[in-house]
């Protein structure tokens, strides 16, 4: 996949949407109940980059308040969701010690990566973080859990939704009407190219999760370094 072309056609896409006043709305957010739960595999960006995304989050905060900006203890890149969310999931259902084991053992054969988060794309529900391996090993990493979950007989969903190939980071979600959708597409076009930083991912986690990787909900089950 050329990621480039990818996110811009994601961004050309959407950014047409936007102007013509159709933006989709994600009514879970505000549940009272979301029973939707999962395990996913992910990174997180180091202080330094998440800070640079924070910037950008309040500057867009300011003009619309009324959507929900992830808090910089959330922002993340999905590796792989291996078992998407879905409603009344639990822990109990599985055996998290079998998971965790089989993720270590792909984990073992594969060392540090880089990633350069630059620019921002959109969906028709949200912003992302634009991000762009410099090396392979997160697609060794994916393809290598693949292949280990298909064979081993456990519960997962990977690749059910979509196959998974971006690195990227979801930041922004749109909860509700937006008061000046102009004024904040063009404020959101002035992070197009901007540069949030390049880091090395030396460590992974296996979490549960809701949907949104709220820090209030989502829980550690095991966390792996990387060579």
């Amino acid at each position: 996949m050329d990621l480039e072309q990818h996110y811009h056609q994601l961004w050309t896409r959407s950014v047409q949407q936007f102007e013509s006043g159709h933006f989709e709305y994600d009514p879970m957010i505000d549940a009272h109940v979301d029973s939707r739960r999962g395990i996913t595999l992910l990174a997180r960006p180091p202080l330094n980059v998440r800070t640079a995304i924070e910037t950008m989050l309040s500057d867009l905060k300011a003009s619309e308040p009324e959507q929900y900006y992830y808090p910089i203890t959330d922002i993340h890149l999905t590796v792989l969701s291996i078992i998407s969310c879905y409603e009344n999931f639990s822990l109990s259902l599985i055996d998290t010690a079998q998971y965790a084991a089989l993720v270590q053992e792909v984990i073992d054969a594969q060392k540090s990566f880089k990633i350069q988060f630059r620019g921002i794309t959109a969906s028709p529900s949200c912003l992302l973080i634009q991000g762009f391996p410099l090396d392979n090993v997160l697609k060794k990493i994916r393809n290598g859990l693949r292949q280990r979950f298909q064979n081993a007989g456990l519960q997962h969903s990977i690749d059910k939704r979509y196959a998974i190939q971006t690195a990227h980071s979801t930041v922004v979600r749109f909860r509700k009407p937006f008061m000046h959708p102009g004024a904040f597409l063009q404020k959101v076009k002035t992070y197009r190219e901007v540069d949030f930083g390049t880091f090395d991912v030396n460590e992974l986690e296996l979490v549960f999760n809701d949907w949104y990787q709220k820090t209030g909900i989502a829980g550690v089950i095991t966390k792996y370094p990387l060579k």
